[in-house]
């Protein structure tokens, strides 16, 4: 049974959590904008307006347009699908793989944690954004290659708390009574440690999809990351640095797009922590 489960009522008190509740807000507000902006009447994000460049915010275009005429609002809920698709399948394969390394290391222990965290300690030897700028600088500037540097990045992570997990699951009774009925490790591992190691786990990886999206916004600032004419958030910015005295929207609406996004998911993530707390 997973601690999740073993905690009736969790979701009620997270219900009752404003501050879980306005990164929830948040985050569904990001979530929406990324899957609804195709069914929206705004022009596309990469459609050109010459006779509108650089336009105020109007009844026209609600958060003005950029030196090619672009809808600035079109743009930002199109870099929303953007950002959440690089956090979340970088996330989720972090989590995937991490998760499985830091599991395996934690209850196998010996030599096979030693050559595991090993392998880990070396990634989390370089600060994650250099990491993650080696990665896309070796591999090329682009959508897929920025979802590796930043699973490279958050991969250690994820597999020392998985770690940890395991190491102080496997020495409870119920681990050792599965032993005794004859179950092999893995079984063990996939019937009674990963249930009761989800709970933090995926807490991390919450929180990690903030850090993620940071990133993210990073690289697309710097040219490595999601090229144009697709729209980012990051490479947003980077085109608003020329325009800051003739246009300072440029700059201001994508920025709130990140800041926002990113109090969500920490908001959310401190929440179901405090939640999961056994002191609580």
């Amino acid at each position: 049974m997973s601690a999740v489960a073993m905690r009736p009522g969790l979701w009620r008190r997270l219900l009752r959590d404003p501050r879980a509740m306005l990164g929830l807000a948040l985050v569904a507000l990001a979530v929406l904008a990324a899957l609804l902006v195709p069914l929206l009447p705004l022009p596309g994000p990469e459609a050109p307006d010459f006779m509108a460049t650089l336009s105020p915010p109007s009844a026209a275009h609600l958060l003005g347009t950029d030196d090619l005429g672009r809808d600035t609002l079109s743009r930002i809920l199109s870099g929303a699908r953007v950002s959440l698709l690089v956090g979340v399948a970088s996330v989720g394969a972090a989590l995937l793989l991490g998760g499985t390394i830091g599991l395996l290391a934690g209850f196998l222990g010996g030599w096979v944690d030693g050559v595991l965290m090993r392998c880990m300690d070396v990634l989390l030897a370089f600060p994650g954004i250099l990491l993650a700028l080696g990665i896309t600088a070796s591999l090329g500037a682009s959508l897929t290659n920025t979802v590796i540097a930043i699973a490279a990045v958050n991969l250690p992570v994820l597999a020392r708390v998985a770690r940890g997990q395991a190491m102080a699951l496997r020495g409870l009774d119920y681990v050792h009574a599965q032993r005794a009925l004859g179950f092999g490790s893995m079984t063990i591992l996939w019937r009674a440690i990963l249930p009761n190691a989800l709970s933090p786990i995926l807490v991390q990886a919450s929180v990690l999809l903030a850090s993620s999206i940071i990133t993210e916004s990073y690289l697309s600032f710097l040219g490595l990351g999601v090229q144009p004419p697709t729209p980012s958030w990051g490479n947003m910015l980077r085109d608003a640095i020329g325009f800051l005295d003739q246009a300072p929207w440029l700059a201001w609406f994508p920025g709130l797009a990140i800041f926002l996004t990113v109090l969500g998911f920490n908001l959310l993530g401190d929440g179901v922590r405090d939640r999961l707390d056994p002191r609580d």
